[in-house]
């Protein structure tokens, strides 16, 4: 009597958890296409991100930076949308900071 063989996969499954991986081969990540965008020298960025920090601990960084000056610098002569712009930026920087300190970072 001859044997009946049915397969619902395939006899390997592999996939891919790396971003950058998935961007690469030019591959969907579900129903969600993800575009990292083109640059000139990815692997120069990818080193950076590698040795330097994420993009969020570079913005993070940049958002401390410039409390320290928004701290030390007259704010008198701007005008009351430039005030508005920086009181949305500190109350963001305040977020961060609340969640960094809510996660015990």
């Amino acid at each position: 009597m001859k044997t009946f063989s049915f397969a619902l996969a395939p006899e390997k499954l592999w996939q891919a958890i790396n971003p950058w991986t998935f961007y690469q081969q030019g591959a969907q990540i579900g129903f969600i296409n993800i575009d990292l965008g083109s640059t000139p020298a990815p692997e120069t960025e990818q080193t950076i991100l590698d040795e330097v920090g994420s993009y969020g601990r570079q913005i993070g960084r940049i958002g401390d930076a410039l409390e320290v000056l928004l701290k030390h610098l007259p704010l008198e002569k701007l005008s009351h949308d430039e005030l508005d712009t920086l009181a949305v930026l500190k109350g963001q920087l305040a977020e961060v900071r609340q969640i960094k300190e809510r996660q015990g970072r």
